[in-house]
């Protein structure tokens, strides 16, 4: 496993999928989550919401998103650990003003993040600015108190007379060495300052008064183990000593691995993660550098993926070469990208008997790909019936497109609360969006 780091994925060569299985041990009770964020949960919450929104219908609960902040806040208590809400994962109202109401404060990577929030009445020192080339926007939001973490050498240099005018709190966000691009190994990606260029960028803010606290690493998303982050931080700690630099804030970014998803290939993406492995990561880094004050993660997919699923109706069933195939009014290309690398469950809300045959399920669409995978459906769905794809709840909203049809709905619910946050785009709003 010594280059699980260095590749971003664990290969998981010779296993597959099987949920009774978590973090390489087999679980002999349905865990707690499970009970009460399963099937049945989702079956009343998606019912209620298609009856009144139709469908395809991206449907999010408060419940399994306040489950999964308690379990992060367990699981690592006594740490002076600070979550922030990944707008990019979940752009949702609702759901950021639960979390605010859990006193958190949300990141944001882009300037249409940055008006929405604003918009939404966060205070300026409970937002946190990240992503890169800020500095071709960023000017225009001379918004003071900001929390901002400097993706590389030229955003410093424009932004940082800006910085200390507005009394910004500063960071500084080093690219690590297993930072690779997952499409081509080998080369970097493309965020952060690189170790040569933390001195010099210290030395720009010093002299506009400014002392960053905040050091700042994001390694991917799907982070295959905690010993990840340990190895990361312990090299960026190390980049910032050899600097002369003593930050007061590491912020280790997000990517831990959702759970009950897999690959394609039915590999769990977090086979070899466990939060109780995080927390012996984070416990042995402070340790060694008592010089910390916090630490902070923003983590999306692990937090928001269990409070959302996608409901679609089936309106077409084919049968040919040895497999079922149901055409649906959502699917990937409009609502699921996450689909093309990855497994989620999926069950029918209608109560169908009949044996499991291998079934594809199918968008709309006329790409080949539009597909929420193969599965083992009764062999008496049927046109009409309307299937629940789950963990629906990180990037299946951002990445929504309206590829030869509308936008489907949107619906928040919470204990007996419904709300239609968008109705279902009709021909109008779709034609005169282009």
């Amino acid at each position: 496993m010594g280059d699980v780091c260095d590749l971003g994925l664990a290969t998981g060569r010779g296993r597959r999928w099987n949920p009774g299985v978590r973090n390489g041990k087999r679980v002999t009770k349905t865990s707690r989550a499970e009970v009460e964020f399963g099937e049945g949960f989702w079956r009343e919450r998606a019912e209620g919401a298609v009856a009144e929104a139709g469908t395809p219908a991206l449907v999010f609960a408060e419940e399994p998103l306040a489950a999964q902040a308690r379990r992060l806040e367990t699981a690592l208590a006594g740490l002076p650990v600070r979550s922030w809400w990944s707008f990019k994962t979940l752009p949702l109202r609702p759901a950021v003003s639960a979390w605010r109401g859990w006193g958190h404060g949300v990141e944001v990577v882009s300037e249409y993040e940055l008006r929405a929030v604003l918009g939404m009445g966060v205070p300026a020192a409970d937002i946190l600015v990240n992503g890169p080339a800020k500095q071709a926007w960023l000017l225009e939001y001379g918004v003071p108190g900001l929390r901002v973490n400097f993706d590389s050498a030229a955003e410093v240099q424009a932004l940082a007379p800006t910085a200390a005018r507005r009394g910004w709190r500063v960071g500084l966000r080093l690219n690590t060495s297993t930072e690779e691009n997952f499409e081509f190994p080998g080369i970097r990606t493309q965020f952060g300052l690189l170790a040569h260029e933390v001195k010099p960028a210290l030395r720009v803010l010093k002299r506009e008064g400014l002392v960053p606290g905040v050091l700042h690493f994001h390694l991917r998303t799907n982070v295959a183990e905690a010993r990840c982050y340990r190895e990361a931080a312990m090299e960026a700690l190390g980049v910032a000593a050899e600097a002369g630099w003593t930050p007061k804030v590491l912020d280790i970014g997000g990517g831990f691995p959702p759970e009950q998803v897999a690959t394609r290939k039915g590999t769990p993406l977090d086979a070899g993660f466990s939060l109780a492995s995080l927390r012996e990561a984070l416990v042995g880094v402070r340790g060694n550098h008592r010089f910390l004050e916090e630490i902070w993660m923003e983590n999306g997919r692990w937090l928001t993926a269990p409070s959302g699923v996608l409901v679609v109706r089936v309106m077409e069933v084919k049968e040919g070469r040895g497999l079922r195939t149901l055409i649906c009014d959502g699917g990937r290309t409009l609502q699921a990208m996450v689909a093309t690398w990855e497994r989620h469950t999926l069950f029918a809300l209608e109560p169908r008997r009949g044996k499991p045959v291998r079934t594809l399920v199918c968008g709309p669409t006329c790409m080949a790909f539009d597909n929420l995978g193969v599965h083992e459906l009764a062999s008496t769905v049927r046109a009409g019936d309307r299937l629940v794809w789950r963990d629906a709840g990180a990037y299946q909203l951002s990445w929504e497109t309206r590829f030869s049809h509308g936008l489907g709905a949107v619906v928040w619910t919470a204990a007996s609360r419904r709300e239609v946050v968008r109705a279902k785009e009709m021909f109008e709003g779709w034609v005169s969006g282009r």
